[in-house]
């Protein structure tokens, strides 16, 4: 059980002993702070421990995101300051040290634990209130700035994202924040209310399926309704900083499942009426995947870089100081909320063929208008990128030849020339995938030249201008390499194969995402050689077009997506169930 221990003399009537008891802390008086130190001896190092000032006067959500966040080992407002074991020596040894100074003991605590190098999250309050008055007067300010704000349309308010899409600010924040609030009140865990989205959203894959008006109608409410859920987790979350590990892994991977389970619905149902999309809905998996993936590549390349600044970029500074602009721009990317209305609605009323036709359309729009801009400003900023950047880059490559032979030297020049020979190999591969018939010997040749000219692009370090483009340009080469392979065998059950083919790997490709942007690095080596890294997966695909019968090719494809998927999944629930796993949300821009 957590542990307050309440530094200095009780203050007559004050409620904070029963608030602090109310958030799930064991509270232990401290005559002053020679006896904190005492104090703390008594409490196991392995939980949390916070010490508040008896003379504390704030609102209840305030205390919360001090003393209760668990994803940092220290957190403090003024007059009350958390640790978790990470931070415990630290606090220890300036308990025992007395600091000197003014001001109440828990932010003096708090100064000294910072001083020797541990970080100290300081919450942003807003309008709440934490202080530590002297005296009757300023307390009695103090309580009335307290009764003058309603701490829980404060804590309704925080539970929304802060930078979100149109339609989730607009059209389910309003209502999903008091369902987030229902289920705090009874119990529910954000975990729980994740699982349900998932499972509501299969359900609506399975009504789609059907290929019947009223599975596409309901599949569409089915799908709404899910997003509402999916709204609500994380507002749950921040609701009531249940935030855990176990979450940050299924928040993390259950959105893209929910989508592209859609996508294979809308399939089956439209074969059942005679219509093969499977070709538009791996497509469309695969735009979304390359998307995502060119986000992530120019974040991760750019967050930590300095001298980080461009005329595109002040443009669109410029642009974000006028109101509207910011909703159109949000609104024309076609993010999370925006793609799944659309969905759901063109599902109830039109065809899946038409459904996948608009989401292709949108989504080449959007990831165009994106990437068009984060090219721009690569090319007229003068920004210098980090090794862990670089690194970074290089993980997201998924590059089997350097899981094989050894990541880059970080000492050696890097190549400019990288992503041009990114995208010249994988236009190359693609382009010959198009071109040659189904089986070519040639393909064979044209996939080991793939493999060769990959490792060489990010075989140095990766801090040019445009290296962020690689991950991306070697998803596009090896998604549509197996798309275009399935398509051209044309036997049946070969699309679908890929589509379950793709659908593991991008997986993989989601989650090493995820580990590197929660601070826990890629995946092992092991993962990437077994898998076979990008080059290999293609080299593999190609050769089994070549000597494998047709019909045989897509049972090549499934067992291909099987050892992927179990793989891949096994390793990473292994990772994100084990307590090393950071607890995380992500709180940036809508996917």
């Amino acid at each position: 059980m957590p542990t307050v221990i309440l530094t200095g003399p009780p203050v007559p009537g004050s409620p904070l002993q029963d608030e602090l008891r109310s958030l799930g802390f064991d509270v232990r008086p401290a005559a002053g702070p020679e006896d904190t130190a005492t104090a703390l001896a008594g409490v196991p190092p392995q939980e949390r421990v916070a010490v508040v000032d008896s003379a504390f006067v704030g609102h209840p959500h305030a205390l919360r995101l001090a003393l209760t966040d668990p994803r940092f080992d220290a957190c403090a407002v003024t007059g009350a300051f958390a640790v978790q074991a990470g931070a415990r020596e630290a606090l220890d040894k300036a308990a025992a040290l007395v600091p000197a100074g003014g001001g109440p003991y828990a932010d003096r605590l708090a100064a000294a634990v910072e001083s020797a190098g541990t970080t100290v999250q300081r919450p942003e309050l807003g309008s709440l209130v934490a202080a530590v008055p002297e005296g009757e007067a300023e307390r009695s300010e103090a309580l009335a700035a307290v009764a003058a704000v309603d701490d829980e349309a404060v804590r309704l308010r925080s539970a929304v994202k802060s930078r979100d899409g149109f339609f989730t600010t607009f059209f389910i924040s309003p209502y999903s924040r008091y369902i987030a609030r229902w289920c705090a009140r009874r119990g529910l865990t954000p975990n729980q209310v994740t699982t349900a989205s998932l499972i509501t959203a299969l359900v609506a894959a399975g009504c789609a399926a059907t290929g019947e008006r009223w599975g596409y109608v309901t599949a569409g409410v089915l799908l709404l309704v899910s997003f509402v859920l999916d709204c609500t987790d994380g507002q749950l979350a921040r609701y009531s900083l249940q935030y855990s590990t176990m979450g940050a892994w299924l928040d993390a991977t259950f959105d893209r499942a929910k989508e592209y389970s859609f996508y294979a619905g809308l399939a089956l149902g439209a074969a059942r009426s005679g219509d093969d999309v499977w070709a538009l809905a791996l497509g469309s998996m695969i735009l979304m995947t390359c998307r995502h993936v060119v986000d992530f590549s120019f974040n991760e390349a750019n967050h930590d870089a300095t001298a980080n600044t461009s005329p595109t970029a002040a443009l669109s500074g410029r642009l974000d100081s006028v109101g509207w602009t910011v909703w159109v721009r949000r609104m024309i990317i076609l993010p999370i909320g925006e793609r799944w209305a659309m969905i759901a609605v063109l599902t109830a009323v039109t065809t899946p063929r038409t459904v996948f036709y608009a989401l292709l359309a949108g989504c080449a729009f959007g990831a165009l208008y994106t990437t068009a801009g984060r090219v721009l400003r690569s090319v007229t900023r003068k920004a210098k990128r980090t090794d862990r950047a670089a690194r970074a880059l290089v993980d997201l490559a998924d590059s089997g030849v350097l899981a094989w032979t050894g990541y880059p030297r970080p000492t050696k020049r890097p190549d400019r020339a990288a992503p041009w020979l990114a995208l010249g190999v994988s236009v190359l591969m693609t382009g010959a995938a198009l071109t040659r018939d189904f089986g070519d010997p040639w393909l064979i040749g044209t996939a080991a030249a793939y493999a060769l000219f990959a490792g060489a692009a990010v075989s140095a370090p990766l801090k040019g201008p445009l290296d962020w483009l690689i991950p991306p340009l070697f998803r596009f080469g090896e998604y549509v390499t197996v798309l275009v392979l399935a398509a051209k065998s044309d036997v049946p059950g070969a699309l679908p194969a890929a589509f379950g083919l793709v659908a593991a790997v991008a997986y993989h490709h989601y989650d090493t995402v995820y580990r590197i942007r929660g601070g826990s690095g890629a995946p092992p080596h092991w993962l990437v050689r077994t898998t076979g890294g990008h080059e290999g997966r293609v080299l593999l695909t190609v050769v089994l077009a070549a000597v494998l019968a047709r019909d045989a090719f897509p049972v090549a494809l499934t067992a291909m997506a099987v050892f992927v998927a179990l793989v891949v999944l096994v390793e990473s629930i292994r990772f994100w169930v084990s307590s090393g796993a950071p607890a995380v949300h992500d709180e940036g821009e809508p996917a």
